[in-house]
């Protein structure tokens, strides 16, 4: 074994974390054990303290039972980054992950690297798909290479061993997550990073710290990285991992960022960084609570005696109705679409003045619906809009009028608008319920709703002509400074740009125009040193979700000011934090509320039923002014 020169004449080697493999052939049985140096002091903790520690402990236990219960919807977008003379870092490339997971077959007491591999899938394609290969393949990505899942345990910490046999607690101080009081603790494993006592002999042992709520005991918040690596610890990325309160004393994972810098560059800038979202916890159930789910019809109403005639253009029209039904329920049901909320009401109302101002009636009254995704499309199913989650927070660049929101939201929907008016409609074959009779596994390959080159050329004209009412016209410049700003990220955000089920933003892999190019050169130019402009947003900026129901929950968040052009940020991974709360059984999502001035809320007149406009909700400020409940020290 090969020893460092300075450590040559040592009786006893504990730990060198230079050194390539662990020391244990090496330790003199006869010799003064040498103190580890990654150890923190200890600090005595109060009876208090122990007590919330032991429930902390055991609520653990019970969140790894549910957790291995559920089949959630796991999403992971990665930016590797370079640095840039001018703003510091940009991203270089990226890598976006889709799948559904069944946790029960990745959380074991056995070794992780016993699963098979055969039939791995990987990318956005993975969905609920071999669950294990999945997972093992996210944690090869980040390097966790150890007993178990190392990205299961970026959501669990350790699902095997948190207690106090393998982990040493140190009180930190009292500290506030949105509204909950929490204690927080430094957590090391007993041995510190390196080498561990007794059965402590595995690799990847959390090292970091963690937030319990002091009402129940749940660790609502935990970051740092995982000690004892095969090669170097400093290899394994440091990450920041947040739960809900998805149901009475039951906190869920929902997000966690990472990143790491790069240790050969000379700039402050990353290797690369990532973002990890989880929903959909409710869309399998237990086999008792599946069982006693009612079958009643709830919110029906009996209408069968007024019921008439239907004619052949109603009969055509209601098979139409019944197809777009179908696929929007089947992808609901796989955890794509979020949940009916007072935000998609408010996208509605925008796309009903749309209408109304170009003094267009529909038979039907339009519908927006949100995809929980990371990529940015949007498409259309019968009168459905559908939006992903990232264009939302990616156009939602805050102004106290709010009319460069509302100029981008009004673009990205004339668009679906267009192909609406233009008769551009799903294929009728989904009327037929057992065409969409098959598993989550095949959701993206099997309803492909992208329209044609010359469907997305002709609405791109259409939303033109749509957008060049006088009520909208101006709008037409915010929207062109989003795509101008698009439009630096292209080439290095191929995955962000690249549609899982409808239409992007940018024509193909070969031409990385726009369909709607003709807005791009509308106003003024970019100028991405000028801190007034500010042309696009960065990702999960401005809607999140709530992980049980899948409902989308405007962010109300401080206005923080442009000191800097590097501030900005545009359709980047940023770290988060998340405002956490109490469930409480009888909430729901709140309807939108605006902080700044009021906004356009005429509603146009015109021969057409259209919704009431209702401006988008604004950031506004809202932070708790209690004080944190404190932990005896």
């Amino acid at each position: 074994m090969i020893l460092h020169r300075h450590l040559r004449t040592a009786l006893l080697l504990t730990i060198v974390a230079s050194t390539a493999l662990p020391l244990v052939a090496g330790i003199n049985p006869f010799a003064k054990k040498k103190k580890d140096s990654s150890a923190l002091p200890a600090r005595k903790l109060t009876a208090a303290q122990n007590a919330l520690i032991d429930k902390a402990i055991i609520r653990e236990k019970e969140v790894v039972k549910v957790v291995k219960q559920r089949a959630p919807v796991v999403e992971t977008y990665i930016q590797n980054m370079r640095p840039d003379p001018v703003l510091v870092q940009v991203p270089a490339s990226d890598q976006y992950f889709l799948g559904r997971v069944s946790f029960a077959k990745i959380i074991s007491d056995e070794a992780y690297e016993k699963n098979p591999p055969q039939s791995q899938s990987s990318g956005k394609l993975g969905f609920f798909k071999h669950s294990n290969n999945y997972i093992k393949g996210l944690s090869n990505l980040f390097h966790l290479q150890f007993q178990e899942s190392g990205f299961v345990q970026m959501l669990l910490m350790d699902s095997n061993n948190f207690d106090r046999q393998t982990y040493n607690f140190s009180f930190v101080r009292n500290d506030f997550l949105g509204t909950i009081p929490t204690a927080v603790f430094d957590v090391t494993p007993i041995g510190g990073r390196g080498i561990f006592p007794g059965n402590n002999k595995k690799k990847g042992r959390f090292f970091g710290r963690i937030w319990i709520e002091t009402r129940n005991g749940n660790v609502i918040r935990f970051n740092g990285d995982f000690a004892g690596s095969e090669k170097n610890y400093r290899e394994f990325y440091h990450f920041d991992s947040w739960r809900t309160n998805v149901q009475e004393d039951l906190w869920l994972p929902t997000s966690f960022y990472v990143e790491e810098s790069d240790p050969k560059s000379t700039s402050k800038s990353l290797k690369f960084k990532a973002i990890n979202h989880v929903w959909g916890y409710a869309l399998k159930l237990p086999a008792v609570e599946a069982e006693n789910t009612s079958l009643d019809v709830i919110g029906a109403t009996d209408v069968s005696n007024d019921a008439q005639d239907v004619s052949p253009l109603g009969a055509q029209r209601a098979w139409v109705q019944q197809a777009e039904d179908n696929v929007i329920e089947r992808l609901f049901q796989a955890g794509l679409l979020d949940a009916p909320s007072e935000f998609d009401k408010t996208l509605e109302a925008l796309a009903g003045n749309i209408l109304a101002y170009n003094n267009i009636s529909v038979p039907k009254p339009i519908r927006v619906r949100i995809l929980l995704t990371e990529p940015l499309e949007s498409l259309t199913v019968g009168n459905t809009i559908i939006l992903s989650k990232s264009l939302i927070d990616t156009t939602g660049v805050i102004s106290r009028d709010g009319a460069q929101q509302i100029g981008n939201l009004n673009a990205i929907l004339a668009f679906q608008l267009a192909h609406i008016i233009l008769g551009h409609r799903l294929d009728t074959k989904y009327a037929f319920n057992d065409r969409l009779l098959f598993p989550d596994t095949s959701a993206f390959k099997r309803i492909p709703m992208h329209h044609t080159d010359a469907e997305n050329t002709a609405a791109a004209k259409k939303a033109k002509e749509l957008l060049s009412v006088k009520e909208l016209t101006d709008g037409q410049k915010y929207f062109s400074l989003y795509l101008q700003q698009l439009q630096t990220r292209v080439k290095a955000l191929h995955a962000l740009n690249q549609p899982m089920l409808g239409d992007g933003l940018v024509k193909s892999d070969t031409d990385n125009t726009f369909w709607m190019q003709a807005l791009a050169t509308g106003g003024e130019k970019l100028d991405e040193k000028d801190m007034r402009q500010q042309a696009a947003m960065s990702l999960s900026s401005f809607v999140r979700f709530d992980p049980w129901t899948d409902q989308l929950i405007p962010l109300h968040a401080n206005f923080e000011p442009i000191l800097s052009f590097t501030d900005k940020m545009p359709f980047e991974v940023t770290p988060m934090y998340l405002k956490l709360s109490y469930f409480k059984a009888t909430s729901s999502v709140p309807a939108a509320a605006s902080s700044g001035d009021p906004l356009d809320t005429t509603q146009p007149s015109a021969p057409t039923a259209v919704p009431a406009a209702v401006p988008p909700p604004t950031i506004e400020v809202d932070r708790p002014k209690a004080a944190p409940q404190m932990m005896p020290q």
